[in-house]
């Protein structure tokens, strides 16, 4: 029978949590160190071990249990031998096998089974390494409220940076929750022949399109008369207790307007987080048809309770807290969950979005005829140019924690650089890279220099001893499904207020940081060798480990909706 423990994918997670059992052991056989009341003090078991990152720790350890830990737990930090011995025999589901481990000055330092766990990551392609470690069940509509309707039809001139800031990250996180398992749906749907939908497709974002002659006028009669009938609909007695003085004119002008008590329905609803100040709304047309759409994208949901994502601006987040109790006094039951985005600063000047993606495809084009020259002409360049404008944008405005305000440098004069650890252009840049080793590779199969990769049995991945080759695993590879976890989790924790903060910052930080890393290693390392029997088999570890590096590359970018270049 298979040995599960085996064929687990290894994972940092559990490695930590069975290091920490190992350290800690029964509570009763632990010797005492210190005590409280009489009562043992045992420390976060989340905060005994650290899994180190950088190159030079990495070069004598892979995790670390700091002295004041070990002081915490055993007497003058001296660990027992039967703990060491846990420590060192350690094995469980998906943790990283043990090669040794000692204590030093800075603690109790623990080395990973290098060569071993190369060869279980990569044997299987890492294919297990490039999805999230569960996958989940459940409907999230994701609602961006800049592309609904307004009294004015949006246009690509219309919208700002930050309202555009909030349809990329509306993208974003329909890809992470999708990959997730989540059915994901958007809303509002957009009618297709609107400037506004080419303007999202040169960015590749593929937003749901009505045909130019939909209405959804039925619901939006349903959403009226639901509204009307509403407990929480402000009566006109109720109204005319509220009004007097400089009161009465603004109670005229509203004459025979539905008004809704905000306040009354999120008290009586239970609704945490929701601002104080929201008292009672007229409800205007608008404000029905969004209602509509989101009873639209809800509607097709494969479960009774969907979670609704309202992804929004800061400048914008009061009046989408009032949609969404308008919502639930309509009748609506779903969770809802409001992302809210901190603004975008362009000092010097003011930019729509259409000028802002103008301006930074001119820059693309001019940066990459000033380095490949008359070359860059044609079709293929053309597509070249869109992706990596496309990718230049969505690392300005989502490498930012989401709550905080971007400020973008649109000087002219400025450029967009080419190479340099600079953001979209610098990751898709080594992601070519990639590409190219591997056909460089194939060209010399064809012509007899190497041999085809063999399968991994017949490899000892002990030949992986550059520091730069554990750095990329176990940095990277193994650590990707649990970042891809998650955008997951803040949606089902409970509680804790209307607004959800989630990481959404990580995947272009994580590609960024791993380009770097990679650039660092494929600059000091020829992986292509002399064509030498002798040296093959270090070439083909190397081989196995970027082949899987290249697969990572690609499914980091797919949560940005962003293609792999393939060449450059």
């Amino acid at each position: 029978m298979e040995n599960t423990e085996e064929s687990s994918p290894l994972r940092i997670t559990p490695t930590v949590q069975a290091l920490s059992s190992a350290l800690r052991g029964k509570r009763e056989n632990v010797p005492d160190a210190s005590r409280v009341n009489g009562d043992r003090i045992f420390p976060d078991p989340e905060k005994l071990w650290f899994k180190e990152s950088s190159a030079k720790n990495l070069r004598n350890r892979d995790f670390l249990s700091p002295t004041t830990m070990l002081n915490t737990l055993y007497a003058d930090g001296q660990v027992p031998p039967a703990v060491m011995s846990r420590v060192l025999s350690l094995h469980g589901c998906g943790v990283l096998p043990v090669a040794g481990g000692e204590v030093m000055g800075e603690g109790l330092r623990v080395r990973v089974d290098r060569p071993a766990a190369f060869g279980s990551v990569l044997a299987g392609g890492a294919t297990e390494y490039l999805k999230p470690s569960s996958q989940k069940q459940g409907c999230v509509v994701i609602n961006c409220p800049a592309l609904h309707p307004k009294p004015n039809t949006l246009t690509p001139e219309t919208l700002t940076l930050g309202q555009l800031r909030t349809v990329l990250l509306a993208d974003h996180m329909g890809a992470l929750l999708r990959r997730q398992g989540f059915a994901v749906s958007y809303c509002p749907t957009i009618p297709e022949d609107t400037n506004i939908i080419t303007f999202l497709r040169a960015l590749g974002i593929n937003w749901p399109v009505a045909q130019a002659n939909w209405t959804n006028k039925e619901l939006e009669e349903k959403i009226q008369a639901a509204l009307e009938n509403s407990s929480y609909r402000q009566r006109e007695t109720e109204r005319g207790r509220r009004t007097s003085g400089g009161g009465r004119k603004v109670e005229e002008e509203n004459e025979g307007a539905l008004r809704v008590n905000l306040k009354q329905a999120f008290q009586e609803e239970g609704l945490l987080g929701y601002d104080p100040s929201l008292g009672t709304c007229t409800v205007h047309r608008e404000s029905v048809s969004h209602l509509a759409q989101l009873d639209l994208a809800t509607a097709n949901c494969t479960v009774p309770m969907a979670t609704v994502l309202h992804v929004t601006s800061c400048q914008d987040e009061f009046r989408q807290q009032q949609i969404a109790v308008l919502w639930r006094a309509s009748g609506a039951t779903h969770t809802q969950r409001h992302l809210v985005c901190g603004p975008v600063k362009t000092p010097g000047c003011q930019l729509t979005a259409a000028q802002y993606l103008q301006l930074r495809r001119g820059q693309m084009k001019e940066a990459s005829e000033m380095k490949y020259g008359d070359q860059v002409e044609g079709q293929t360049w053309d597509d070249i140019i869109r992706v990596m404008t496309s990718a230049t944008v969505r690392f300005e405005l989502l490498s930012t924690v989401h709550t905080s305000p971007v400020t973008l440098d649109v000087q002219r004069e400025g450029g967009v650089s080419t190479k340099g650890p600079r953001g979209g252009v610098f990751v898709m840049y080594n992601c070519a890279r990639l590409h190219t080793l591997f056909d460089s590779y194939e060209r010399g199969v064809e012509k007899g220099l190497y041999p085809e990769i063999p399968e991994s049995s017949q490899l000892d991945f002990s030949a992986l001893k550059e520091e730069g080759e554990w750095l990329l695993l176990f940095n990277y590879l193994i650590p990707f499904s649990e970042l891809l976890d998650q955008s997951g989790q803040a949606l089902d924790f409970e509680g804790g207020g209307a607004r959800v903060n989630i990481k959404t910052e990580q995947i272009c930080k994580f590609l960024v940081s791993l380009s770097k890393d990679f650039s660092s290693y494929y600059n000091r390392v020829h992986v292509l060798g002399e064509p030498l029997p002798h040296l093959f088999n270090q070439m083909f570890c190397r081989l196995y480990l970027l082949r899987a590096l290249r697969e990572l590359y690609h499914s980091a970018l797919d949560t940005l909706n962003l293609p792999p270049i393939r060449q450059l």
